[in-house]
């Protein structure tokens, strides 16, 4: 099978995007993970397969492969680069997308300046909701990881996050910890793993363990989560600057109930085909 594909990133954190007919031409796991190997194959965090809309009034169904050709729900940065290259082609309304995946709907705006906002929805601090094994909703849990105990707050951002905070993430255990939680039974479908700096109530340092791709340069849902997390433990305000390994994102959240924003650059690398 000939495949057409777009390499894309977010400040680096970098997919290939690809348009399939349908759901019964979508590459396996194994073809998935031989794609994705930056040595013999094209090297991508994850893969954006763009389908035929399910919904009437949206743009596109997009779903989300990681690089061990595991799929998940949602992608932040994905999801910008999705409706950059929408709005490329001419589609949606003006610069205005909407976007369904397995994740739920998503609202995008391309801006004047090339930058591109997404809607992702409202933050859920429910633990049934990432799943994670907790009785309650709490400000923050203590779980054992790596041998050790370790503080983290839970988040749903469509896709499951932990936030930990650190004094500085240059010494922050990203790989030891960031495995140790992908194999804990209190995250059934493992989990995405921040670890968060607050510089100030308007900036943040993050980097963040991606489950079934690991450390990237950055993550879109990550930095929702950890600005989620943040403010909800009232140390951040409603506009955060995100400085991660990449560059920076800019996060907006008004609090408990609200949509949470997700700004920044989404960029085209080039277009290739592959035989797989």
């Amino acid at each position: 099978m000939r495949i057409d594909f777009t390499k894309m990133h977010g400040l680096g954190n970098d997919f290939i995007v690809l348009n399939l007919p349908a759901d019964d031409c979508l590459p396996s796991r194994d073809q998935w993970r031989a794609l994705a190997d930056r040595h013999g194959g094209i090297g991508f965090d994850q893969a954006l397969v763009l389908l035929p809309p399910r919904r009437s009034s949206t743009d596109v169904f997009y779903r989300v492969f990681n690089a061990d050709g595991g799929e998940v729900e949602q992608c932040g940065n994905g999801a910008r680069c999705v409706a950059a290259l929408l709005h490329h082609r001419g589609q949606g309304n003006g610069g205005t997308l909407t976007m369904d995946s397995i994740g739920g709907l998503l609202h995008a705006r391309v801006l004047a300046d090339g930058r591109v906002s997404v809607d992702m929805g409202v933050p859920d601090f429910d633990p049934r909701s990432l799943p994670f094994d907790a009785p309650a909703i709490a400000a923050s849990y203590t779980v054992t990881a790596g041998g050790q105990s370790v503080e983290l707050g839970a988040v749903s951002i469509g896709n499951p996050h932990a936030v930990l905070r650190v004094e500085a993430v240059e010494s922050a255990p990203v790989e030891h910890i960031g495995r140790a939680l992908q194999v804990s039974p209190h995250f059934p479908r493992q989990v995405n793993v921040g670890f968060m700096q607050i510089i100030h109530a308007g900036e943040i340092r993050l980097r963040v363990y991606e489950r079934g791709v690991g450390e990237t340069l950055a993550c879109g849902t990550g930095a929702c989560a950890a600005v989620a997390v943040g403010r909800s433990l009232g140390l951040l305000g409603a506009d955060v600057e995100v400085r991660v390994s990449g560059g920076t994102l800019s996060v907006h959240w008004e609090g408990q109930g609200q949509s949470i924003w997700l700004t920044g650059p989404a960029q085209k690398a080039f277009e290739g085909r592959v035989e797989i």
